[in-house]
């Protein structure tokens, strides 16, 4: 019987994680392997600096997941995230001359005018609606409404062109093809983030390595959506500016960090051991971890937009690696001044699992892991087996390629944080492309009808027609008199 399981890899600053799992019909996924490979080397502030360390990065996971798994992996989903992804507003409007009730194509063309929308050396990943207005009443679903003006109000989601490449570079040069890709914040957002939450609206801060991501939610819909070039690791190289290496500076902060320290708590005569023969004073260490955290701090609070800074019913919601520092939930709210914040250590949806990266609970598996929830593809090649004689055991149900799904059109991906692959966009446009073809030649087609139409009538009501047909209707009188 063919092996069924979902991969996906996440693409971290500090490490690339791969993760296979398979789903229950009771809705709980089991974890079947976890590899990570570290990516210091080639990925900065989560995104890809270095192509051929990164695909053998790549490819050193798939070949320890295989081994893993027995089995050969067709697909893998991935994450898109890192530094300079950011959100736009955009507005397109569409006049009618007349009342009208509005269609669902009206709304794909609105759609289609956006995505169409060009940004300097940005690459739009996806396209949030945030509603449309009708008239002068806003809707979130306008079909089936009457009106003289239609607005779309999208939020896109950008990247630079060049990150975006050489993501899909990586992928095509490592031989692996992709199932789905998706924006990780979205997608872990979807995992961590109850519906109350997002209905109420609430904040979520991704405390990562190298960026910290923020996503602002209302009425269930992203409203917001930036990546903060600051992360945990810079706290550790403040740290080791106190004269140490910066090893040593990460085991510290581990080991003795906090978020918030009460000034009376602080013992001004404390030393901190660095190691058998150094030490350094207490409260140095602390004003080095709290300023730097304030200063993170700052940037995510100024990254809500004010419009939303009283809606957030459902709070700040903290994840990733940088949230297990102790009193993180108290350097927040004394700055926010929100006091609903919680820390999600974990996603939501039930996972089996006995590896030791799962059941730590800390956070740093949420957004691999929201990628493999969000997986609905049997990911699974052929079964590897021990044949001598070359013998692969069952084929796969799928192929290995690009060529797995059509072109889908953006109306299906839009919102959802799919992120279209090069192979896909270029399929996309080679249909659009098609599509526009077939309409300029039907147009063509009837104007040149409309013309010999009106060739035709201005034939038959020219003098000289009208004076042969007169003429002929002449002789037939006279013939039939004579008759």
């Amino acid at each position: 019987m063919p092996k069924e399981f979902i991969v996906a890899i996440e693409l971290g600053s500090s490490k690339i994680t791969g993760i296979a799992g398979r789903k229950n019909l009771d809705g709980s996924i089991s974890i079947l392997a976890v590899v990570k490979e570290d990516s210091t080397t080639c990925i900065r502030k989560g995104v890809v600096y270095n192509i051929d360390k990164t695909v053998m990065c790549l490819t050193n996971i798939i070949k320890k997941m295989e081994t893993a798994l027995k089995s050969k992996i067709a697909y893998v989903y991935v994450g898109v995230g890192g530094q300079s992804i950011r959100s736009m507003k955009n507005v397109i409007v569409k006049e009618f001359t007349e009342p009208t009730v509005v269609t669902q194509d009206m709304i794909n063309e609105l759609m289609d005018a956006n995505r169409n929308m060009t940004y300097p050396e940005q690459e739009i990943l996806d396209a949030a609606t945030q509603e449309y207005k009708v008239d002068q009443q806003y809707q979130l679903d306008a079909v089936g409404i009457q009106c003289s003006r239609l607005e779309g109000n999208f939020l896109n989601i950008l990247w630079r062109k060049a990150f975006y490449r050489n993501l899909n570079k990586c992928f095509e040069q490592a031989g692996i093809a992709i199932a789905d890709m998706y924006l990780a914040p979205l997608a872990m957002a979807d995992s961590v983030l109850s519906e109350g939450e997002k209905r109420s609206g609430c904040v979520l801060v991704d405390l990562g390595a190298d960026t910290t991501t923020v996503s602002v939610y209302y009425k269930n819909i992203l409203r917001h959506l930036a990546v903060i070039p600051l992360g945990s690791n810079n706290i550790t190289k403040d740290i080791a500016t106190l004269q140490m290496e910066e090893r040593d500076a990460e085991r510290m902060k581990i080991k003795y960090a906090s978020a918030y320290t009460e000034n009376s708590d602080i013992d001004n005569t404390l030393r901190l051991t660095i190691d058998q023969d150094r030490d350094i004073l207490s409260r140095d260490f602390i004003n080095i971890v709290e300023g730097r955290l304030q200063e993170i701090v700052e940037n995510v609070w100024f990254q809500v937009p004010n419009e939303y800074i009283d809606k957030l019913l459902g709070g700040i919601i903290l994840t990733g690696g940088g949230s297990n520092m102790r009193n993180i939930e108290r350097a927040f709210r004394n700055h926010t001044h929100i006091e609903k914040i919680r820390v999600a250590r974990f996603i939501l949806p039930t996972i089996n699992a006995s590896q030791a990266e799962i059941t730590a609970h800390d956070a740093t598996m949420n957004t691999v892991l929201g990628l493999l929830e969000k997986g609905d593809m049997n990911c699974a090649g052929e079964e590897i087996t021990n044949d001598l004689f070359g013998g692969t055991g069952d084929q796969p149900a799928t192929v290995g390629d690009n060529s797995h799904k059509p072109p889908r059109a953006i109306n299906e991906i839009s919102g959802r944080g799919i992120v279209q692959t090069e192979e896909e966009k270029k399929k996309a446009e080679e249909e659009a492309r098609r599509r526009r073809e077939e309409e300029e030649e039907a147009e063509r087609q009837r104007q040149a009808d409309e013309e010999e139409r009106l060739r035709r009538e201005k034939r038959e009501n020219s003098f000289w027609n009208k004076a042969l047909r007169g003429l002929k209707k002449f002789g037939k009188d006279i013939m039939a008199e004579e008759e």
